[in-house]
């Protein structure tokens, strides 16, 4: 195995959470260098990490072959176009871009310069939302006619994050907590023929949105995606009905608080949830009514990372491929063009 030389554009809360700590661990990755312009945060937990001061230092490393493209929205774009053209592949951190028009661009320069892209689309590969698919796959609930996903917290204090209350390119509640919601109803479900959008700002202080209620429209199904910053006690995060049964799943995914405390990835017990946490399934099989607490699937991100090596050095499919991830920005897109006009928009 030929570990991949990789860089990360960012050693904030996703750098040194979400990435740094699977890079690390993994024996496909060599975590190379860091871009900090003045701090040297990284160095602190791996010594022998490379800090660069310029993205241009960073990009200019023959010795790089992926960036971890997770600074802030807005420069998504420009900078993974940069590394493409450096000659790196990239990750970038969701969402994708800001616009569609930027997402399919970048597909193009990743096909022109044969260079693998993807987004960090990390939700995919929590334990809620594993559980909820198989159930959803398996058919126990007969024809799907409703979804509810939620994504709420209790946080009425600004973020001390300033590009995530500045209002401008790719801020706010739908292109945050929303891209992780939008790529599992798409996952789910498919694309929609129709969004319709609810947005707006309930915090004091707030310059952002940070409430949202989108409404996915398909044929005889409808998927509702809602998130809140003003959520004390949280309803189920997945609830989903059909014709024969209903399936209802707590957010209780535990990696994050795991890695928040500075664990790192690995062990039999990763991305184990508590049986208290089991979802609800109550539906009909075989003639029979049950009613039972079901086993909840293991999560573990670096199922990602594991992805992205056997896409780079073996050519398998990537675990979250551009398309998936421009289709996103596309429902974004349509759910603020929905908000503008007031009225359902089609989605293609």
């Amino acid at each position: 195995m030929i570990p991949i030389k990789t860089a990360i554009c960012s050693f904030g809360m996703s750098g040194r959470v979400f990435h740094a700590p699977f890079l690390h661990v993994s024996a496909a990755f060599q975590l190379y260098s860091v871009w900090e312009r003045e701090k040297n945060l990284a160095k602190q937990i791996y010594p022998s990490i490379k800090v660069c001061r310029t993205l241009e230092e960073l990009l200019a490393d023959d010795e790089v072959e992926l960036v971890v493209v997770n600074t802030p929205n807005y420069t998504h774009f420009d900078y993974a176009k940069k590394a493409m053209l450096a000659g790196k592949h990239v990750i970038l951190e969701k969402p994708f871009t800001v616009t569609e028009k930027e997402g399919l661009e970048l597909i193009a320069l990743a096909k022109e310069t044969g260079k693998k892209i993807t987004s960090y689309q990390s939700r995919r590969f929590d334990s809620d939302y594993r559980t909820v698919k198989r159930i959803v796959d398996s058919g126990v609930l007969g024809k799907i006619v409703e979804a509810e996903l939620h994504y709420d917290r209790f946080t009425p204090t600004l973020s001390p994050k300033v590009h995530k209350e500045t209002p401008g390119p790719g801020t706010g509640l739908l292109y945050d907590l929303g891209s992780h919601m939008v790529d599992q109803a798409l996952q789910l479900f498919g694309d929609p023929e129709a969004v319709f959008a609810d947005l707006f700002i309930i915090r004091n202080n707030s310059k952002v949105d940070d409430y949202m209620e989108l409404l996915l429209f398909y044929p005889g199904l409808r998927v509702r995606i809602k998130s809140s910053y003003l959520v004390r006690e949280p309803l189920p995060a997945y609830s989903i009905f059909g014709h024969l049964g209903t399936f209802l799943k707590t957010r209780t995914d535990v990696q994050e608080r795991h890695l928040l405390a500075g664990e790192m990835p690995g062990g039999e017990d990763w991305g184990v949830e508590p049986k208290t946490e089991c979802g609800l399934l109550h539906t009909e099989i075989d003639g029979k009514v049950i009613r039972e607490y079901v086993e909840t699937e293991r999560g573990n991100y670096m199922d990602f990372f594991t992805g992205v090596y056997e896409a780079i050095r073996n050519g398998k499919p990537l675990p979250v491929t551009a398309e998936e991830a421009v289709r996103i920005i596309r429902v974004i897109e349509k759910a603020y063009e929905s908000v503008k006009e007031k009225k359902i928009v089609p989605f293609r």
